[in-house]
Formats: structure tokens, C-alpha cells, sequence
């Protein structure tokens, strides 16, 4: 008969497990996530690159989008930049949305799975103490979905910390999948006048996303501040 592995023995392997997770992604990030950006930074290479592997082009970036959610410390923005320079405002913002809501998805399972251990790799517990109000807050769902939905809120840190919730699956996905709409549509508009070389309105797009992100930051530090006092 099989003998069952003791809390101890459990811990351990989760916590091996972890160690190992960390390092692969760590290992992954820099070899693929610093060329990756520094990729997305010459926007005519990425749009060629893209063009002559067609769908393979367009699974490939929804992969990058994935891996930039995982690994938290890969921004973000260049990526829907590139999608909108790439594949034009719609349907960049349609493959943003897609990687980006299955990175989240993934995330909240991982955390499910290694609990916060996972979650303080990646983030100071003095930045997550800032969000320990979505914990107990009984409009919880509501504020999720109005901080995941303000433009230059940190969304990666957000779908870590929920993952250590009892939020449902289906509330999650729901949050994950509406609320990056409004601040990738802005960069993807950015990105999609760049590629018809439309420089003024390019220029204009990323000036109302740099105002309408600090904003947003402003918003979300009310917010922690309010509702943890």
C-alpha cells in the first residue's frame, strides 16, 4: 500500500516547487523577456516578423502577452504598443485581451496552487498590505473590477492578490477579461496610428494614455488610502 506524504513532506515539495518555478521564470524572462522588449522597441522589425508568419505571428504574440503577465516584472505597454503597430487597433486590442485575460487566468491558478509564498516573489508584502482591504470589503468584486478597469493601475500585482482571495473562477474571469479593455485600447490606438504613420495622432494617443495613467494612479492611491483606514 502506497504511504501518504506527511503536511511536512507536502510543504517541502511545494515548496520546491516553487523554487523551481521562480528560477525557470526568472531564466525565462531574462532570455526571452529582454529581447522581447527591446524587440517591440523597432516596431518595423516586430510588424515584418509578424507579417511573414502569419498566424504563427499572431499565437506567438498572444504567447509574449501571457509571459509578460506571468513574469510581473516585464512591462507591459510596449507589448500593446507593438500589438496595435502590428495588427492595427482592433484586432491588436482582440489579441492583447485574449493573452492577457489567459495570463491572468494562469496566474490566479498558480497562487491558488502555491499560495502567497509565490505571490511575495514577485512582490514586497509592504505593497500587498495595500491591497489587504479587497479581502474583507464587502463591495470586494465591484472594487476589483473599478481599480482593474482605471488606466495605469498595477493589474499584474492585482491578479496575484486575487488568487489568495475565495473569489470564484467566473468573478475572476469576468474582472480580468472587461477591465484591461480600457487602458490596452489606448495603447493599441497609439500603436496602430504609429503604423499608418500618423505621427500627430500617435503623439496625441500616448499624451491622453500618460494623462488619463496618472490619473488613474491617483485614483487607485485614494482608493488604498481610503478604504485602509
Amino acid at each position: 500500500m502506497k504511504q501518504e506524504l506527511t503536511e511536512k513532506q507536502k510543504k517541502r515539495i511545494a515548496g520546491a516547487a516553487i523554487v523551481i518555478f521562480v528560477l525557470f521564470t526568472l531564466l525565462v524572462g531574462w532570455v526571452v523577456g529582454v529581447p522581447m522588449v527591446r524587440f517591440l522597441s523597432e516596431p518595423e522589425r516586430f510588424r515584418g516578423w509578424v507579417d511573414q508568419r502569419g498566424i504563427w505571428g499572431r499565437l506567438a504574440y498572444i504567447g509574449m502577452v501571457i509571459l509578460q503577465v506571468i513574469v510581473a516584472l516585464i512591462p507591459g505597454e510596449p507589448l500593446e504598443i507593438g500589438g496595435g503597430y502590428a495588427f492595427g487597433a482592433v484586432e491588436g486590442t482582440i489579441l492583447c485581451l485574449v493573452g492577457a485575460t489567459a495570463g491572468s487566468v494562469l496566474v490566479f491558478w498558480l497562487v491558488r496552487r502555491f499560495g502567497m509564498r509565490l505571490v511575495e516573489v514577485f512582490f514586497p508584502a509592504e505593497r500587498l498590505r495595500t491591497l489587504r482591504f479587497l479581502q474583507v470589503s464587502g463591495k470586494r468584486e465591484l472594487l476589483f473590477l473599478v481599480i482593474f478597469m482605471v488606466p495605469g493601475t498595477p493589474k499584474d500585482m492585482l491578479c496575484y492578490f486575487a488568487g489568495i482571495t475565495d473569489m470564484p473562477w467566473a468573478v475572476w474571469l469576468m474582472i480580468c477579461s472587461l477591465g484591461r479593455i480600457p487602458s490596452v485600447i489606448t495603447s493599441t490606438i497609439g500603436g496602430s496610428a504609429l503604423g499608418e504613420q500618423n505621427y500627430w495622432f500617435a503623439a496625441a494617443s500616448f499624451a491622453v494614455a500618460l494623462t488619463v495613467s496618472g490619473i488613474g494612479l491617483l485614483i487607485y492611491d485614494r482608493i488604498c488610502k481610503k478604504n485602509n483606514k
